[in-house]
């Protein structure tokens, strides 16, 4: 392009509807091309600045950031895998800036709503919660609840299942149940309600990992009782409940051990508030395995119950 032709950086600014201060921000940063400067060292530009322009503003439009718009104007090979790339990242960006005000908008609906009384309380829960909320107080519960020297699979199994998927649309009543579960996860772990059950004290003979396996198949039995509103009973999923803890120990499932079992169960140290608060945050169609391993302990004090003489 002529030199006498080219546009100087106002000229450039008022055909892109921009200001100079823009023009001038994207060319100190090499995001325009531009034509050798004037006699008097004035920067010229021509068309392909005006359209480069006008592609970066529409970047700019979606609020990507400036490092990410010379990405995708420098790899002009592969700008469209580039732009992909950014795009997508973008809108996961975007989605958790939007869950981040869902949560955010259900808590202040929830401190709005609440009794004057309750507000204070519920304030410091919710306070205490990011936007948007992290599981990582449940994760580390669960692994410093669980017994030691298990394999990570199986740690990573049982905390997969054990910590709740949480809404991207909560209810306030939903915020206040995760503000809880938060609360109580991120307490220390003593308290007659988080001790360890029996089958924890490894010195006792116990391989927890075998029953921690043999546990998740069991629940997942027991599961669609639950969902149809079963009542506790013998079968497929309680002998499979029961077998778990026979092979955890190395003996034989009999009666005196189903006995045995049931009034262990029975003494075993409870964390059913953390479960009625995880189900308040799961869909009714996938019962917890708490609420599973109820179900199967009822079904074995019925049949030790019904066998007794």
């Amino acid at each position: 392009m002529p030199a006498d032709s080219a546009w100087s950086i106002g000229e450039l600014a008022e055909r892109a509807g921009v200001t100079v201060k823009t023009v001038r921000f994207y060319s100190d940063r090499g995001l325009l091309p531009e034509e050798p400067r004037s006699t008097g060292g004035h920067r010229r530009y021509g068309p392909e600045a005006l359209d480069r322009l006008r592609v970066i503003r529409s970047l700019r439009a979606l609020d990507l950031p400036v490092p990410d718009v010379g990405r995708v104007l420098a790899e002009e090979e592969a700008a469209e895998d580039v732009l992909e790339d950014v795009i997508a990242r973008q809108l996961r960006d975007v989605g958790s800036q939007l869950t981040a005000l869902r949560w955010r908008q259900a808590a202040l609906q929830l401190l709005q709503d609440c009794a004057p009384a309750e507000r204070a309380e519920r304030l410091l829960l919710v306070g205490s919660v990011s936007a948007p909320p992290s599981t990582d107080a449940p994760v580390r519960f669960w692994r410093r609840w669980l017994p030691v020297r298990m394999p990570e699979r199986v740690v990573a199994a049982v905390v997969d299942e054990a910590v709740p998927q949480l809404p991207a649309e909560p209810t306030p009543a939903q915020v206040l149940a995760f503000a809880r579960l938060h609360a109580f996860t991120s307490r220390s772990c003593d308290g007659d309600d988080r001790g360890q059950p029996a089958a924890h004290r490894t010195g006792e003979g116990y391989r927890p990992a075998v029953l921690y396996e043999g546990l998740r198949e069991a629940y997942a039995l027991a599961s669609p009782r639950l969902r149809a509103a079963r009542t506790p009973h013998e079968g497929e999923a309680l002998d499979c409940f029961v077998a778990s803890y026979a092979a955890s120990r190395g003996v034989r499932d009999t009666p005196a051990f189903r006995r045995g079992l049931s009034l262990t169960l029975a003494a075993d140290p409870r964390i059913d508030h953390y479960w009625r608060l995880v189900a308040e945050l799961t869909e009714p169609s996938r019962p917890t395995a708490g609420a599973a391993h109820d179900w199967l302990c009822a079904a074995l004090a019925g049949q030790v119950a019904r066998r007794s003489p």
